[in-house]
């Protein structure tokens, strides 16, 4: 899984590197200490979290933030040693997945780090696997294209799938799906549910909704209202 660490001191991002190793030693870890070296590499790799320190030289981290969901979707961590409402606002319109401040405190960041427990595979062609299905979720994406890609076979690959990360391959793809969906209704008010089910892999917009209600305990449709509400709400 490649993961992106921005910030101006590097010192910060070492530590914020070996902090997290241990944890997740199967993570690649890419560090930039500007906006551009960040969106180059973002460019050349597709990323699933960047921990963004949000005041930088030049372009700062929300900035970059918004450049960065602009090229794909992506879990973004703002990081920040000062403590502001108007940080944490904007922060929420951009769509930031958390907000951590400094010093990073081991125990906090590996809290927050809770729910990316379940990318972390422990071989290499699982974490291939992994990386194919974040890059192409909204593709038809059956187990032999992916199988194929990295050189295993089907039955393999899906036995191998399933003794590491505890989900069947298709489980896991339709869960990936299912959280690419939440992001767009929370970010795109204005798509259809026609539209977000189609650009995130599901064949039909009935099978996206009844996949999206059994999972989450509400419609699409509901759950968008919810977060509307939610985000006056944090604005008020």
């Amino acid at each position: 899984m490649y993961i992106l660490l921005v910030d101006d001191e590097v010192l910060e991002l070492e530590q914020l590197e070996y902090l997290m190793k241990p944890h997740f030693p199967y993570w690649t870890f890419y560090k930039a200490t500007d906006a551009t070296t960040a969106l180059a590499l973002a460019n050349t790799h597709r990323f699933s979290i960047a921990f963004l320190d949000i005041q930088m030289p030049g372009k700062d981290g929300l900035t970059l933030g918004m450049d960065l969901k602009a090229l794909y979707e992506l879990d973004i961590i703002m990081v920040t040693a000062f403590q502001s409402f108007e940080y944490a606002q904007k922060s929420i319109r951009i769509g930031v997945s958390d907000y951590i401040t400094k010093p990073i405190i081991e125990s906090e960041l590996i809290e927050t780090l809770q729910k990316y427990h379940k990318w972390n595979a422990k071989s290499d062609s699982i974490q291939q696997a992994i990386h194919i299905i974040h890059q192409d979720y909204a593709e038809k994406l059956p187990l032999s294209t992916v199988a194929a890609q990295i050189h295993l076979s089907p039955t393999y690959l899906s036995k191998k799938f399933l003794e590491e990360m505890g989900i069947g391959f298709a489980d896991y793809l339709n869960s990936y799906r299912l959280e690419m969906a939440k992001k767009m209704l929370e970010n795109e008010p204005d798509a259809s549910i026609s539209a977000v089910a189609d650009h995130t892999g599901f064949n039909s917009q009935h099978y996206f909704s009844s996949l999206f209600r059994k999972n989450f305990g509400m419609t699409p449709s509901a759950y968008r209202v919810q977060v509307e509400q939610t985000h006056r709400a944090g604005l008020q």
